[in-house]
Order: C-alpha cells, then sequence, then structure tokens
C-alpha cells in the first residue's frame, strides 16, 4: 500500500519538475526573442552560437542575454525567499516582503537619491541592498525578543509594522522632493530595463550565498513543520535553523529588490504551485521553487514587453495584474493553500 502511494507522487514530482525546467527554457529563449526588434528562434540561436559582434548577435549579447541573466536570477531569489518565509512563517500566504526587505530597500534607495543624487540602478544597488538588511536585522531583533529562537507570529507582526512606517516615510520624502519622486516611480514599479551584468554581478555572490543556505535548511524546515518539539527530538536545532533562514531570506530578497525593486507574487505564488504539485515535502518545493519563480517572472517580462510595443510595461506590473486573479484562485484550493 505504502508503494503504490508513494511511486506515482515521485513520479509527479519528476514529472513537475522536468516540465518546469522544459518551461523554463523556452521561456528564456522567448525572453532574448522577444523585443522592439523581433528575432526568430533560429536567429536566436545562431546569434547564441556565433558572437559576431554586430547585427543580431549584438542585440542578443548586449542587451537582452543580460537581461534575461537578471530575470533568472532576481525569480529564483523571489520565490526561494518566499518559499523560505512561508516554511519558517508556516503562513501559506507570507510573502518575501513581510520581513521588511521592501520597505527598507525602499527608504535607502529615497535617502541615496534625495541626499546624493544618484540616478542609477548601478548606483545605488548597494543603497537598496544596506537597506533591506538593516530592515531584517531590526525586525529579527524584535521578532526575536531576547529569545533563543523566533516567534513566527511577533516575527510577521514586526516585518508589517516597520514596513508600514517605512514606507509612510518614503512616501513623505517624494512627495517633498520631485528628483526623488521621478527616479523612485521608476524603482517602485518594478523593472529590469536597463538592468545588466553592472547591476547583477556585484549582487550575484549573495543571492548565491542565499541559494546555499536555503538547501542547506530545506530539510531541517520539514521536521520543524511537524513542531517545535518533534522537531527537537529529531536533532533539529531550532533556533539555528531560524536564524539561517532569516540570513537567506534577507540575502535573497533584499539582493532581488535591489537589482530590480520591488517585484510581488512571485514570491508568494510559485511555492503555492510547486507546493500542489510535489508535497509538503520542503526538499522537492525548494527545487520546483528554482525552476518556476523564474519561469513566472520571465513570462511576465515578455507579456509588459508584447503588449505595449515598441515600449513596454514594467515586470512588477505585470506581475500585479496577473498574480492577483491567479493567487485568488490558488487560495481557494486546500491542497495548495495548506503548509
Amino acid at each position: 500500500m505504502t508503494d503504490g502511494t508513494v511511486v506515482p507522487l515521485r513520479r509527479r514530482r519528476v514529472i513537475g519538475l522536468l516540465a518546469a525546467l522544459a518551461l523554463l527554457v523556452l521561456l528564456l529563449l522567448a525572453s532574448i526573442a522577444v523585443g522592439s526588434r523581433d528575432i526568430p528562434f533560429a536567429g536566436v540561436l545562431d546569434a547564441l552560437l556565433h558572437d559576431t559582434g554586430e547585427g543580431d548577435a549584438y542585440v542578443v549579447w548586449s542587451l537582452r542575454v543580460p537581461r534575461t541573466a537578471v530575470l533568472l536570477a532576481t525569480g529564483i531569489a523571489l520565490g526561494v525567499a518566499g518559499m523560505l518565509i512561508q516554511a519558517l512563517t508556516r503562513n501559506p500566504l507570507a510573502d518575501p516582503g513581510i520581513l521588511g526587505v521592501n520597505a527598507g530597500a525602499a527608504l535607502f534607495v529615497a535617502l541615496g537619491i534625495a541626499v546624493f543624487h544618484l540616478s542609477s540602478p548601478g548606483q545605488y544597488v548597494w543603497f537598496s541592498f544596506a537597506g533591506a538588511l538593516l530592515a531584517t536585522v531590526v525586525v529579527y531583533a524584535v521578532g526575536s525578543a531576547g529569545r533563543g529562537s523566533i516567534d513566527p507570529i511577533q516575527l510577521t507582526l514586526a516585518g508589517v509594522t516597520l514596513g508600514s512606517i517605512l514606507f509612510g516615510v518614503v512616501s513623505a520624502m517624494t512627495l517633498l522632493d520631485r528628483h526623488t519622486f521621478e527616479q523612485m516611480r521608476n524603482w517602485n514599479a518594478g523593472s529590469v530595463a536597463s538592468r545588466g551584468w553592472d547591476v547583477l554581478l556585484p549582487v550575484l555572490p549573495f543571492l548565491v550565498a542565499g541559494v546555499i543556505l536555503a538547501i542547506a535548511v530545506a530539510g531541517p524546515l520539514n521536521a520543524i513543520a511537524l513542531g517545535d518539539d518533534l522537531a527537537t527530538s529529531l536533532g533539529v536545532h531550532i533556533g539555528r535553523t531560524q536564524v539561517i533562514v532569516v540570513v537567506a531570506v534577507t540575502l535573497l530578497a533584499g539582493g532581488a529588490t535591489a537589482i530590480a525593486g520591488p517585484i510581488g507574487f512571485v514570491g508568494l505564488m510559485a511555492p503555492h504551485v510547486v507546493r500542489w504539485i510535489v508535497g509538503p515535502d520542503q526538499r522537492w518545493i525548494l527545487g520546483g521553487t528554482l525552476l518556476l519563480a523564474p519561469a513566472l517572472l520571465t513570462a511576465a517580462d515578455v507579456v509588459g514587453r508584447t503588449v505595449m510595443r515598441p515600449g513596454e510595461l514594467p515586470v512588477g506590473i505585470v506581475m500585479a495584474f496577473v498574480g492577483a486573479p491567479i493567487l485568488v484562485l490558488l487560495v481557494r484550493r486546500r491542497r495548495v493553500s495548506a503548509l
């Protein structure tokens, strides 16, 4: 009886991951092919294999490959951060922004623009990252409140409260300074336009470190889902696991926000869909999220480049339009919503 239940689940998991991988590859190719200048798939493959530095090859290697790499890295970071924060707080509706990451990043970006007159993503990426780190440290200090482990409810309340306060400060700053308002408007929309290697590479080591930490805690998170007492009896150090999760979420969500601005729904939706396919095992959820989250973000960016050609909609706006109704359908399914 056990074999009859385990084998179909394992097969479904493998098929689901392979389908997500195929979808991701196709969407990455579409991201390279679609734009104000259409390039057929044959031309994309030829340009990828033969970098002549002109024509289609120039467009592919200088503009679209860096942008696609940014989409891939940002999608992975947001998705894995969402998976971790949902597991930590045992709340299937939790989002990376729940730790105040977006609010802290927004405050420091606003300060960088208003005080230091920064104007490009490559200049204020470090301000964004520093703000995300500082906000998470404050939220963690309140959430732990001197105890050995984190109280998920207190952590959530601290993150929401701090986020509201910081976003209020940012709103006041943007209303008082027109230059800050113009710059923050572009950043707040959540966009990967004009993002390339100069923005991605400095943050990439932090994203890689965050993914490695996520892989390390996926197993212990399965035990913690059974309850703190049982997890402790199984040899899991709950406090250490929680700290690692908070650090990983900060690195991933902070890095992604620094690169592309605040983008919602990716870290919320991807783990939901993956959990529906592979079940509650966090190790499989992590593997599926690594594939599905960047696929979702890339699909949204391709749609944004298509619907308003030759202009484009920021990917954050597309995710909001598409993500909201899909999320409503997902949370109505008990199997998807339950952790």
